[in-house]
């Protein structure tokens, strides 16, 4: 695939990372008076986070953890801001170094940050540089899905799924040129990609998805759907209920009343964040806890110094299945090549039978580990798979 190596559109200014170091001070203050709950009788969690966990984490965003550091990472790469139909849009832009790059976008979720990719946009961008093959080349595009991180602030309703696949194929063609790019992601970007594939075809050239959900309700599936080894991902379904239904439940219903809570209490902020990541993840995906303690905090910064819980929380509401269904015309399937990279411990399944019926696929990945946060979890098995699914539409 050729790649345009012309400048960025002019309506994409440079974007850098620059907290006003009055808010970190701000932040640190907040923690440090914090009025703690009671809790009792939840060294399992069953009522919630546990508190010791919680004062421990903490204990260390206020005294041991240094935003600037992490800041300074991020700003090592080049950023942009855009404007597009009203909405601002941040995204990072790493080039490839070899011939012919593939241009793809990485579409991050919730509770995720476009900073759930920093381990893949190496590699994926400069593979001779971790050892790999020169022409695995891409150029990677990771944007702040609209309302979340940097992409903000966001005063704009209805901006959901579909709304965000018509935006990203508007960066991808318009702004930076590509004539056609992959497209990836993971939860809320899973269903991003697969928008995007499924209502943008002529501008993507293929989508892989970690989350096994479809845009739209294209894939509906009943129990017996599931093949005879494919009985796990039955039992995961069924398991990972308990852990999905109470924000689902608040976040498509009355998001901005738990807003205002969330966005004056940063421990509150970080409980609603840092539960969800703690329950749908791989125990086995961190061997350093401590490296994993500073991007819980990096998470809960971001949402915090951008001020965005709130509209974070709101994608949910905006992005309702009946919120703009399919015209009774438009195409029922996924027309472009898609490959699935599954994770045992995700939150949600999809019988492979059903994806095949309601999409062109070319590729389907069991992970041996992973949770829900794929390419944060386990990036050097998702970069093996988003590569070997390059080739094969290169081959195509």
């Amino acid at each position: 695939m050729m790649t345009d190596r012309s400048p960025l559109h002019p309506i994409a200014e440079p974007f850098r990372i620059d907290v006003p170091q009055a808010d970190i001070d701000d932040l640190r203050h907040r923690l440090r008076s914090a009025r703690w709950a009671a809790d009792f009788a939840n060294e399992d969690g069953r009522y919630g986070l546990p508190k010791p966990w919680l004062e421990s984490m903490t204990a260390y965003w206020a005294d041991g953890y240094d935003w600037r550091t992490h800041e300074a990472a991020m700003n090592s790469y080049s950023q942009y801001r855009v404007d597009i139909d009203g909405v601002p849009i941040h995204f990072l832009l790493q080039r490839g170094t070899g011939k012919n790059p593939t241009p793809i976008v990485l579409t991050h979720g919730w509770p995720w940050t476009f900073w759930d990719w920093k381990d893949v946009i190496g590699p994926l961008a400069d593979p001779a540089a971790f050892g790999g093959d020169p022409d695995d080349s891409f150029d990677v595009v990771v944007p702040s899905l609209p309302g979340f991180g940097f992409s903000s602030p966001l005063d704009v309703p209805g901006i959901g799924v579909q709304a965000t696949a018509r935006m990203w194929d508007q960066l991808m063609r318009d702004v930076l040129g590509y004539e056609s790019y992959v497209a990836s992601g993971g939860d809320w970007g899973g269903l991003v990609s697969g928008e995007i594939g499924l209502a943008h075809p002529s501008g993507v050239r293929g989508v892989h998805i970690t989350l096994p959900a479809l845009p739209r309700g294209i894939a509906h599936w009943a129990p017996e759907d599931f093949a005879d080894d494919e009985t796990w991902m039955l039992r995961r379904s069924r398991e990972a209920i308990a852990d999905i239904t109470s924000h689902v439940a608040v976040h498509r219903s009355d998001p901005q009343t738990l807003a205002y809570a969330l966005q004056d209490s940063p421990i509150g902020l970080a409980a609603w964040l840092w539960e969800r990541r703690r329950a749908w993840s791989d125990p086995r995906s961190y061997a350093d806890v401590d490296a994993e303690r500073d991007f819980l905090c990096t998470t809960a910064s971001i949402y915090w110094f951008t001020n965005t819980i709130g509209t974070s929380m709101r994608y949910y509401l905006e992005s309702v299945p009946d919120r703009e269904p399919l015209a009774p015309d438009a195409p029922k399937m996924i027309s472009v090549p898609t490959a699935f990279g599954i994770a045992p411990r995700d939150v949600v399944m999809l019988p492979r039978a059903k994806a095949a019926d309601a999409t062109d696929l070319r590729q389907w990945t069991l992970f041996e580990r992973g949770g829900h946060f794929t390419p944060h979890e386990v990036p050097d098995e998702w970069i093996t798979d988003v590569r070997r699914f390059a080739r094969r539409l290169d081959r195509s």
